[in-house]
């Protein structure tokens, strides 16, 4: 027998493909080594650990990485109980047809496509003005947490919902009460997709700017407590780049800080939970 024929139409599907993926590997290669290229030679250990000068022209980036850390450790700090406890109650504790559920996914899926700048503008209002917290570290750390919470709920509520029914009717038939079910096996099940919507998470938050603009501020000296007003590292490329003549040898360095950040943060988060996982449903 001959082998069969294979037509252009039974290629085509994988040829568009690898080619997307060759593009958009290509254009993350080309943008990371135009950020090495221009940043590697500016990149020390006194540009990380002195404060910058100059506005920004000179000097390092210390107080911009303390803010930038206080204000995304506001953002996971309010968001992930709040994401995880509202994932549980949607997955676990509301039916699928139900109009609150409905109205509530409808909602996250709206709320995750704002524009970032929608979220700072209210930021501004609420916490800045309402509450009364100013431009602050805080202010910037809960508008991120509101809009991190919509990927992050989604992600979780996913998660759980894709582990096996079974889980749940052995646990019932074992005597497990609900919170033994969700803790010791639903939880540990459904750590993956609590990953993917950190990462996502993350990986927005980390790099916001328009929203940190209108809470967190401009000022570039050190913060004192989370009161304090702080530069976080994405606006102060941005204002390198934009606003002051001279800083793009900074700007640079900068970015390539918060790129291997991001990915440091993202390894950092898929290996801590691997390893929970395993240890949680594999030794215990």
């Amino acid at each position: 027998m001959g082998k069969p024929v294979v037509s252009l139409k039974d290629w085509l599907p994988t040829i568009i493909v690898w080619t997307t993926a060759a593009l958009v590997t290509g254009i993350f290669l080309w943008i990371l080594s135009d950020i090495l290229w221009h940043g590697i030679g500016h990149l020390t250990w006194q540009f990380l650990t002195t404060e910058p000068e100059n506005a920004g022209r000179e000097g390092g980036i210390a107080s911009i990485l303390v803010s930038t850390f206080l204000i995304m450790a506001v953002c996971m700090a309010v968001s992930i109980p709040i994401g995880v406890g509202t994932a549980v109650l949607l997955a676990e504790f509301t039916p699928v047809d139900s109009w609150f559920g409905g109205l509530v996914r409808r909602s996250l899926d709206v709320l995750a496509g704002v524009p970032s700048i929608v979220f700072g503008l209210f930021g501004n209002v609420f916490f800045c003005q309402v509450l009364g917290l100013g431009f602050s570290i805080l202010s910037g750390g809960l508008t991120l947490g509101c809009m991190v919470l919509p990927i992050l709920i989604r992600s979780t509520e996913e998660g759980f919902r894709a582990v096996p029914n079974e889980y749940r009717l052995g646990a019932a038939a074992l005597g497990f009460s609900r919170t033994t079910t969700l803790f010791q096996l639903l939880l540990p099940a459904a750590v993956p997709g609590l990953v993917v919507g950190l990462v996502l998470g993350i990986g927005r938050a980390i790099a916001e700017t328009a929203a940190l603009i209108f809470t967190s501020g401009y000022v570039d000296r050190m913060p004192e407590s989370l009161l304090d007003s702080g530069r976080a590292l994405s606006i102060h490329i941005f204002d390198l780049s934009m606003n002051v003549s001279g800083g793009d040898a900074n700007a640079y360095a900068s970015a390539l800080v918060l790129l291997v950040s991001l990915l440091l943060i993202n390894g950092t988060a898929a290996w801590i939970a691997d390893r929970w996982l395993h240890r949680r449903i594999f030794s215990g």
